[in-house]
């Protein structure tokens, strides 16, 4: 469904549940959250979206992006449905706008969980940035996509589902946001150093990270978590970038008890 502030979004759920709202990756579309929206929407009302300038949202304008851009998008999706608050998960650079909305806009943000996120780029991941650029300038956005797997899940899930991969890649190559897009929204990754701004953030964060995650190293969870002052810290000892869709029932088992504050989870 179109939002008037052009953003497209979904809602899952029951109208009565506390809202939740799903902010995707790098990739930006709400069909990333696909696999997990049928288990949330059992407790939450989800809303799930797609980020400006990818999927079915607007276009972006002219000229750089930036990650308080985005998280003025959030904001501008929940004044347009009357949420006056709610909680947020987010993957990657979906987590970072969390945590930017949370840093501005700490009222609106009841909890927050961030997915193989960070407080820090990590020369590692920037590394990993830079080659999928020069993939997609040198050989372009099917390279690209082709490639991107690699950095989102484990080499065995990847055999496993090499013809469901396949199949994702030529949808996602009819929705590419373009090479402008792409190349705006790792500059406002780059950008992004909210620094000891985060130790203002006082609202409960779950900091998920991922042992074997091939873009954004675990240790990167330990710093965001050494800067919020009220954060838990949670690591699947498997799953690759893109845990909640490989581990699904390992994820759960972490994320839902904590989202429901049925437990107090403790940093392992």
């Amino acid at each position: 469904m179109p939002d008037p502030s052009g953003l497209y979004y979904e809602i899952h759920g029951s109208p009565e549940a506390p809202p939740l709202i799903l902010s995707p990756g790098l990739g930006g579309s709400a069909s990333y959250w696909a696999l997990n929206i049928p288990t949330l929407a059992k407790h939450f009302r989800v809303i799930a979206y797609d980020h400006r300038g990818t999927g079915r949202s607007g276009r972006e304008p002219p000229g750089p992006t930036s990650i308080a851009a985005m998280a003025r998008d959030v904001e501008m999706l929940m004044d347009e449905l009357r949420i006056p608050y709610a909680s947020i998960m987010g993957h990657a650079l979906g987590g970072i706008i969390g945590l930017e909305l949370a840093r501005t806009k700490p009222e609106r943000v009841s909890r927050l969980v961030v997915i193989n996120g960070w407080a820090q780029l990590d020369p590692y991941t920037a590394r990993c940035f830079d080659v999928r650029l020069a993939l997609l300038r040198g050989s372009g956005p099917e390279a690209y996509l082709q490639a991107q797997p690699i950095f989102l899940y484990p080499p065995a899930w990847i055999s496993a589902n090499h013809q469901r991969l396949e199949a994702e890649a030529i949808a996602q190559l009819v929705h590419f946001p373009g090479r402008a897009t792409i190349e705006k929204r790792i500059a406002a990754l780059r950008d992004w150093h909210p620094g000891p701004a985060l130790t203002k953030v006082d609202l409960p964060v779950l900091v998920l990270a991922t042992a074997d995650d091939a873009l954004v190293p675990a240790q990167a969870a330990r710093g965001l978590c050494d800067l919020l002052p009220r954060s838990s810290r949670v690591t699947q000892l498997s799953g690759g970038h893109a845990s909640n869709i490989t581990e699904p029932e390992d994820f759960f088992s972490r994320v839902l008890p904590w989202l429901l504050d049925k437990e107090q989870i403790q940093e392992i």
